[in-house]
């Protein structure tokens, strides 16, 4: 690290890049946080965690006893061992004897992406419930027809305010909170839905993951799904970097000349797209030879394609949107490359993976690491060749949701246990007892919400 300070202080290094640098340093050398404790408020298994995306300080979690809470990440509540140690209590906790609260156990509880004054829970009591943070009331009631597995909203969403539900009903519904009505359903899983996720690049695409092992692409604006992921159809490794032009094009450009001295442009055509001056990688033969059928019994036999054998527990895609990364209860990781829909092959080492209940996967802000629940451990694997880069115990019992928060480089991880535990890079201890001393962390502010 004073390597990579000096050489941004004679500016042999960008700013960005060394931010980077560091931010992968601190994130490879994490480890079970000595400084910093989160008191769980729960009694039951912890199943859904999110640190809101507008001030990355403010942890939701929720839990099977049907309790909702937020904690501070960044301001303690108070400090044990001499200060040495800053315990983090919730700021506040909805329960099941709430006028409004959930019955049964909460399956995902996520923020509202542009405002910490709201947040949004689903459950198995079949419904979702929209909460106004300052109130803790509950401002809009959607009731699904099953289970609620997953729900989430778009962080990138400028035209929409979805909510996209995926239960154990075969079809995906999406709850609009300005409405307060479903907008539509999605239709073409053959089981329950257990896992989705809103493109990181495109508002209006859906990635979903059923029981049935499917793992869908829909465009919210049209019927039906526009791709279905086929673990069968695959490319070895990462997509090849961009070619500025080809060298056949530049052989032809320059010696193809008409009779007018006119040079005649390369007329290249890709999916009838017309001119494509750019090439982007090889396009395999099976990619080609889908898109020419046409045949109705090949396109249901394309529909059929299975992502998993077994159910889709778990998704997760990268901050650029072009990968996606999935787990199965057949105890499979696969990463997939979103733009040819090919399985990339990476060998992720083997691994066990809870399969009667929806995981949640987390990855590093660069995309070069992946944070998986795997039974009573949470294992980190090197997003492009699939190694484990090492494996966090600390769980009593099984793990089913991680979190990763690229402000400060910490993952937190919620079990069967009941506990919320912080994974983060090393500090010493001194450090923190120095911030108490001076007073850096003491006042807390009166209104912690957004309006």
């Amino acid at each position: 690290m004073w390597k990579e300070t000096r050489e941004r202080e004679f500016g042999n290094v960008r700013p960005n890049l060394f931010r980077s640098r560091i931010s992968k340093s601190r994130a490879s050398s994490i480890q079970l946080s000595n400084y910093k404790e989160i008191l769980s408020s729960h009694r039951g298994s912890v199943n859904s965690l999110q640190v809101d995306l507008t001030e990355g300080r403010y942890l939701l979690a929720g839990a099977s006893d049907a309790t909702v809470a937020v904690y501070d990440v960044q301001r303690p509540t108070d400090y044990e061992g001499h200060g040495l140690i800053a315990k983090h209590r919730s700021l506040f906790a909805i329960n099941k004897q709430h006028e409004h609260g959930h019955k049964y156990a909460i399956s995902s509880a996520i923020w509202y992406p542009i405002d910490t004054g709201l947040f949004v829970t689903g459950s198995y009591d079949h419904h979702i419930n929209v909460w106004d943070t300052n109130t803790r009331q509950v401002v809009m009631n959607f009731r699904l027809p099953g289970k609620v597995y997953r729900n989430a909203m778009s962080s990138i969403a400028r035209s929409h305010m979805l909510i996209a539900a995926g239960t154990e009903d075969v079809q995906v519904r999406l709850c609009d909170i300005g409405s307060g009505a479903f907008a539509h359903t999605l239709s073409g899983h053959r089981d329950g839905v257990m896992s989705l996720e809103w493109s990181t690049s495109s508002e209006w695409v859906l990635v979903t993951g059923g029981c049935d092992g499917a793992i869908r692409f829909w465009d919210i604006r049209r019927a039906g799904c526009f791709c279905v992921l086929d673990q069968s159809h695959s490319q070895f490794g990462r997509r090849p970097p961009l070619l500025v032009r080809p060298t056949a094009n530049k052989k032809s450009s320059s010696g193809g000349q008409s009779s007018g001295g006119k040079v005649r442009a390369p007329q290249r055509k890709a999916n009838g797209n017309g001119l494509k001056l750019h090439a982007v990688g090889r396009i395999s033969s099976q990619v080609k030879t889908a898109k020419q059928r046409s045949h109705p019994g090949m396109l249901s036999s394309h529909d059929r394609a299975t992502g998993h054998y077994g159910v889709v527990t778990g998704l997760k895609m990268t901050e650029d949107g072009m990968y996606l990364l999935s787990a199965g209860s057949d105890s499979r990781l696969r990463l997939w490359d979103i733009e040819s829909g090919c399985n990339t092959l990476v060998n992720f080492e083997t691994t066990r993976l809870q399969s009667s209940k929806a995981l949640q996967i987390a990855v590093s802000d660069d995309s070069s690491l992946a944070f998986v629940p795997c039974m009573t451990t949470t294992k980190v694997f090197d997003m492009w060749s699939g190694q484990t880069k090492s494996t966090f115990r600390g769980h009593y019992e099984n793990v089913n949701c991680c979190w990763y928060n690229a402000l400060d480089q910490e993952l937190y991880t919620g079990g069967n246990d009941w506990q919320i535990l912080v994974w983060s890079p090393s500090k010493l201890v001194s450090d923190e007892a120095d911030e108490m001393r001076n007073g850096q962390a003491v006042a807390i502010d009166q209104d912690n919400w957004s309006d």
